[in-house]
Order: C-alpha cells, then structure tokens, then sequence
C-alpha cells in the first residue's frame, strides 16, 4: 500500500517514468498553435521539500531521480526531464536535487498563453498548499474536490486538444476500480482527447484487472508502458509502475522503445526489473 501523501515517495522511481512521459505529451500538445487545457485529478502539493521529515524517511528520490542526476549520454527526453527538476532547485548546481516538482509545477513551466490548468486535490494539507503555490496564476484554477468527479464537470472542454492526468494513490477500498471507471469516463467524454493513467506494479497482478477493464469498455488507442525496477513478484512493495495512454502521439511507442531501456538501466543498475511497451488496444 502506498501513503496518500505524496511527499513520502517524491522523486522515486515511478515519478522519473511519469513525468518524463508526461513532459512528453505536454510538449507534443505545445508544438501545435491552438491552446490545450490540462486537467490533473489528484494534483498533490505541486512541490516537495526532500529535505523535510516525510521525504526523508524514506529517501525514495535517492533510487529514482537521484540516479540520473549526475548521469551521462541521457537521452533526450530525460535531459528535457532533468533540466526542469533543476529548474525546480534554489541551487541549480547542487550535487544532489533538494527539491522535486510534482505534475502542477512540470506543466505550469510549460504552458504558453492561453493554454489552461485545472487541477484537483482532497487531502486536507496538500490542497491549502497547492492552492498558495498558483494564487493569482489566472492560467491555473485549483479546486478542493473529488478529482473522479472532476472528470464529469469539467469534460469535454472548451479547447479541442489537452491531456487528462489520472494519478490516484491506489490505497483505499476500490481504487482499482475507481480508476479504471475514471479513465472510461473521461474517454467517453471526451474520446478525442488525451488520457493518461498511472498505476503501480504489485506482487500480487492487480493491474490484471485494470487492463481488463479498459480492454471491456470499449475504449480505443490505448497504449500500455510498464517499467520495473524489481522482479515482478518481489513482496518488497511497489515494483514498478505503468501508464495507459489513450490517444497519444503519434509514435510514442516507438519513441519509448529506444529510451526506456536506458532508463531502466539506470534505475535498477542490478540489471533486475524489465520494461515493456505495447498496444492494450490497438486503434
């Protein structure tokens, strides 16, 4: 099980996959001239202090981020990655990252004018303090609510291009299912736009389930990445993490194919772990 607070596990393993994939679709949304609309339905803090006593605890970032900082020949979409979590850093040539900027701060940096952010958090600490970090930031609205419940007040939007974040914590009773429904919903929404769902790897296979799920509903272009640091049935907790991206960009797939095992070189240096990318549904 994973802690709600997203501060424990900051700049881990699963965020380097996550962020470096989700700069990827912000960038593709922005190389185009019409403005996109981003929606983040469990938004967190926006930033996280790896100093302080929750992140420090565990030092989950040491295994993640902290293993590519001082790396060499990283690819390109890595390097893009890296360059704003410096960006992100009060000293941006320090040895070590003191700071790591969740999924707001990422997309905020990379918004032009008239591109627009929503973003949703319930927990009763991170909300106040995602909501002081964008005050008075006309481009980003920040709401104290469900973010499954989001999905229907705020799809489709206006724009006619964007991408939705589903992040959730995957902790509590029917999460699985909540997510799953939660990604059906944005789609039949909205089937034209960007989707992007991000899962944990377990010991014990519950994406099985989540995979079927989508598979049943009818949903179309959905491509499946999965990056692990341990073998699969490890009981050591979160083995690695995956994502369902629903409409990407053209090629992704093939990008990703040439990078990711760079990557999970870099992140499992014991050669342990793998990492796959394929069609969970084909267009």
């Amino acid at each position: 099980m994973l802690s709600y607070r997203h501060a424990f596990h900051a700049g881990n393993f699963a965020d380097v996959l996550k962020h470096t994939i989700l700069i990827r679709l912000i960038g593709s949304l922005a190389g185009k001239e019409a403005p996109f609309f981003y929606l983040d339905t469990h938004a967190g803090a926006g930033l996280y202090d790896l100093e302080d006593t929750r992140a420090s605890r565990l030092r989950e970032w040491r295994e993640g981020v902290g293993r590519l900082w001082d790396a060499s020949a990283v690819p390109a979409p890595l390097s893009g990655y890296l360059r704003l979590v410096r960006e992100a850093q009060t000293d941006p040539a320090a040895s070590r990252p003191r700071r790591y900027p969740g999924s707001p701060w990422l997309v905020r940096r990379l918004l032009r004018p008239g591109d627009r952010m929503v973003l949703c958090e319930l927990h009763p600490a991170d909300h106040p303090a995602l909501r002081e970090r964008f005050a008075g930031d006309r481009q980003v609205a920040v709401h104290h609510r469900d973010g499954y419940e989001a999905l229907r007040a705020f799809l489709p939007p206006a724009e006619r291009r964007g991408l939705v974040l589903l992040d959730p914590a995957y902790e509590f009773p029917g999460e699985w299912e909540r997510a799953a429904e939660g990604l059906v919903t944005a789609w039949r929404r909205w089937p034209t736009g960007g989707l992007a769902l991000w899962y944990p790897l377990l010991a014990h296979g519950a994406e099985a389930r989540l995979h079927r799920s989508v598979e049943e509903a009818g949903l179309r272009k959905v491509l499946r990445v999965e990056l692990r640091v341990r073998p699969a049935d490890s009981p050591a907790g979160m083995n690695g993490s995956g994502l369902l991206l629903v409409n990407p960009p053209w090629r992704l797939d093939e990008e990703l194919a040439q990078w990711l095992p760079w990557l999970r070189r870099q992140l499992a240096p014991q050669g342990q772990g793998g990492e796959s990318v394929d069609w969970l549904v084909p267009e």
